[in-house]
């Protein structure tokens, strides 16, 4: 005869809290995956713009260092990106955090060589207005962007 193992009544009151305690763990993560569908169904304002600057561009390999022209404009797309240059071939930096991306930021970069930009560097952000620390970027690797031919706006 086989023996089935019998619950003691502090056996299922700790299943039954344990069961208890996962449900709104479960939920949590089932919103948090809707979530995500729903926020990929619907670019952002700051998707939105990328894609606009993007237009008329092909993505190239990802390289892990820009030349560092200060004359070249850097755009910052709040929630987004980050987009270095102009002309024929663009670089666009989303980050490790992109949602921190803030346009009331200034990038600092600590690198003495002013000559490239890499995605090791040390980058810390300052609040425009106060001048205060506001926080650190780390850089993913760059994606270019260059124009396909006949297509002639500027960006």
């Amino acid at each position: 005869m086989t023996r089935v193992p019998v619950l003691t009544r502090t056996a299922f009151g700790a299943a039954a809290l344990a069961l208890a305690a996962a449900l709104p763990a479960a939920a949590q993560q089932q919103g948090e995956v809707e979530a995500k569908v729903d926020a990929a169904a619907t670019p952002t304002k700051g998707e939105t713009k990328l894609a606009k600057l993007l237009e008329g561009r092909v993505a190239g390999a990802p390289v892990s260092c820009i030349r560092n022209n200060l004359r070249d404009p850097v755009r910052t797309i709040d929630g987004t990106a980050y987009v270095y240059g102009s002309g024929q071939t663009i670089y666009v930096q989303r980050t490790r955090d992109p949602q921190s991306i803030d346009t009331n930021d200034t990038l600092v970069s600590t690198r003495f060589s002013g000559s490239q930009l890499c995605r090791l560097d040390t980058i810390t952000t300052i609040d425009r207005v106060t001048g205060m620390f506001s926080g650190a970027v780390f850089f993913e690797d760059f994606i270019p962007y260059t124009r396909v031919k006949g297509t002639a706006k500027e960006g």
